[in-house]
């Protein structure tokens, strides 16, 4: 009944193979006159998530986790790895041939500087590691007596004999009605920002950034609708879009080439250097944008100014047609959910579903919607001691029974071409423990903490992070992930830059949308997590107010499993917010859904003191 498209390991190299990978590449690095390389988890524009073209750490580890860097040697090499991906890491790399180094022990650059021979010569390739990033790498290099070498062309891809080809998906242009803002007025306010800042031209590298400021959307990557392409902004004229035109059909051309001109993505490089030659000043993104650009603006007489990108915060603000398509996307995705839970609850006490079963059932449920047009990032699926890891990706191998007695975690989200969506419920599968029932209510009142949160214009995320925590910090208690990050509309899950988290120093501002997802972990034993995504919008009218306040509006429509639920922990202001948050989601999604996912959902839904 069920399939889903859902992350698997199977393809990663077999660590004799990864040892064979190695030695094809340390004699391409002594061809080349190179004694170490380095190789990052990363493409062009480090988008979270790569195309397989450029899945060259997993070609030459076997290590297909998201965050990674290899340093390789000419007599040893290592793959540092932050604390999701140390065991698995372990798993799949030949640990005889690399290294697996945790990144709370040690950063490649430090491991670099402790292990790089005095007068070695250590290359990098420029487009995959940004301005500062290189700054770091070259440092470390000096320290230990080497010298920093750019290479042209990545020495892994000429080894890399059966490399897939570069991705070639349609760009779409974005309904007038969901963008809800035409290119031209995007483009005229980053001109504005820039003069404003005394820049002479922006380059966006973020391919997120150039499809929201074209209206445009494509099919590059996994899981977020991007088209893989830069931009070159100058603070006055035509913006240039470099793109393969093989992407574009004469339609979406000729739309384009309304607001811009058009370029194959081989002139960018001519293009920076023409701009730089006249001494103009180039803001290059420091989360994204590749070191070469910086070396090919300085080279030609330009002056780089590293820093944000104007447009993120722009992007981040979500307008009314960008934030009606989002409420939209989440009533269609509420009733996909509500189904799931109701089939869930069924099936589970049985003992026979496995956390692949779920997976492939959310995604059937969302694909019968008739709009899915791709799961937002792969489904966290996780029972019993599964759920206690925070990013843990269920596979042919870690696949297990969820059975009676446990907790059952999952985090999901779905793209939609009106909105994206991103939401964990935890679920008790039997009668959950006193422990599950305490530590579920202290992460669900953190919730609701931050949903019923009321603050000033200027807050940050860093301020209202501890909202989340309070109540687990009482019992001694924590969770070591952010509390929220940002989500596009239909982009990237994750968009900068605001966030909430200990590290979230950007203001919230009205239109943005971030996730809500306190949680706790056991390890061994259970993870809760409970997610919904939250508008930025204006606050209560206080008399007599002195600041401009703002307030949160839930986006998600969704039972949280009232099972778990230690009443006795809630004040009567919570009881009387999850009540009247699960009348709506009552009121929303039950015209939406058939007769036994509404007999169920009455049940999830009825008010804590029945």
């Amino acid at each position: 009944m069920f399939e889903a498209k859902f992350q698997t390991f199977s393809d990663a190299a077999a660590p004799s193979l990864g040892t064979a990978r190695l030695k094809l590449l340390r004699a391409e690095l002594e061809r080349r006159g190179l004694d170490g390389f380095i190789v990052p988890r990363a493409d062009a524009h480090q988008n979270e998530y790569v195309p397989p073209c450029d899945e060259r750490l997993a070609w030459l580890t076997g290590f297909t986790g998201s965050a990674g860097v290899a340093v390789v040697l000419r007599d040893k090499a290592a793959i540092v790895v932050d604390g999701r991906y140390t065991l698995q890491a372990a798993d799949q790399v030949d640990t005889a041939s690399f290294e697996v180094v945790p990144l709370a022990e040690t950063t490649p650059e430090r491991w670099l500087e402790k292990n790089l021979p005095a007068g070695a010569r250590f290359g990098y390739d420029p487009w995959l590691i940004t301005v500062d990033g290189e700054r770091k790498l070259r440092q470390s290099v000096a320290a230990a007596g080497g010298t920093l070498a750019a290479v042209e062309g990545n020495p892994v891809d000429t080894v890399w004999t059966d490399r897939p080809a570069t991705p070639l998906a349609p760009v779409m242009l974005r309904e007038a009605a969901l963008a809800g803002e035409a290119a031209a007025d995007k483009i005229a306010r980053v001109q504005a920002a820039l003069a404003e800042q005394k820049l002479d031209a922006l380059v966006i590298s973020d391919p997120h950034s150039v499809a929201w400021i074209f209206n445009i959307r494509g099919g590059d990557v996994a899981f977020t609708p991007l088209p893989l392409s830069w931009a070159l902004v100058p603070k006055e004229g035509r913006p240039t879009l470099f793109v393969d035109g093989r992407k574009l059909s004469n339609t979406v051309r000729d739309a384009l080439a309304q607001v811009a001109e058009i370029a194959e993505p081989v002139l960018l490089e001519r293009a920076l250097e023409m701009i730089a030659g006249s001494g103009a000043t180039l803001r290059l993104d420091q989360a994204t944008a590749p070191a070469l650009f910086a070396a090919r603006i300085e080279a030609a007489g330009g002056k780089v100014s590293s820093g944000p990108s104007p447009v993120a915060l722009m992007q981040a603000a979500k307008n009314a047609a960008e934030l009606a398509g989002m409420r939209t996307a989440h009533l269609r995705d509420g009733a996909a959910l509500a189904r799931f839970l109701a089939w869930f609850d069924a099936e589970a006490p049985k003992g026979t579903l496995t956390e692949i079963d779920a997976v492939a059932a959310l995604e059937t449920f969302r694909r019968e919607t008739g709009a899915l047009k791709d799961v937002s990032f792969p489904t966290i699926s996780g029972a019993g001691p599964n759920g206690a890891i925070v990013h843990y990706r269920v596979t042919e191998a870690t696949n297990r029974a969820i059975h009676p007695g446990e907790l059952f975690l999952i985090d999901s989200g779905a793209q939609y071409e009106d909105g994206t969506t991103d939401v964990t419920r935890t679920i008790a599968v039997g009668v959950p423990t006193p422990e599950m029932r305490d530590r579920f209510t202290r992460v669900l009142k953190g919730h609701m903490a931050i949903a019923r949160a009321v603050f000033p214009l200027g807050t940050s995320g860093a301020q209202l992070d501890p909202f989340a925590r309070q109540f687990l910090w009482a019992a001694g208690l924590d969770f070591e992930h952010g509390t929220g990050h940002g989500v596009g509309a239909y982009l990237s899950v994750h968009e900068g830059p605001a966030r909430i988290s200990k590290l979230g120093t950007v203001p919230l501002a009205r239109g943005m949308v971030l996730s809500n997802e306190p949680g706790y972990y056991k390890t061994g034993a259970y993870g809760i997590r409970l997610e919904n995504l939250e508008i930025v919008v204006d606050g209560p009218a206080v008399e007599s107010a002195e600041k401009t306040l703002l307030a949160f509006e839930t986006l998600t429509l969704a039972p949280f499993d009232r099972r778990v639920i230690e009443t006795a922990l809630l004040t009567a202001d919570e009881i009387a917010w999850l009540d009247a948050y699960h009348a709506r989601v009552l009121a929303s999604v039950g015209p939406l859904v058939d007769e036994t996912t509404r007999i169920w959902l009455h049940a999830a839904t009825a008010p804590l003191g029945r």
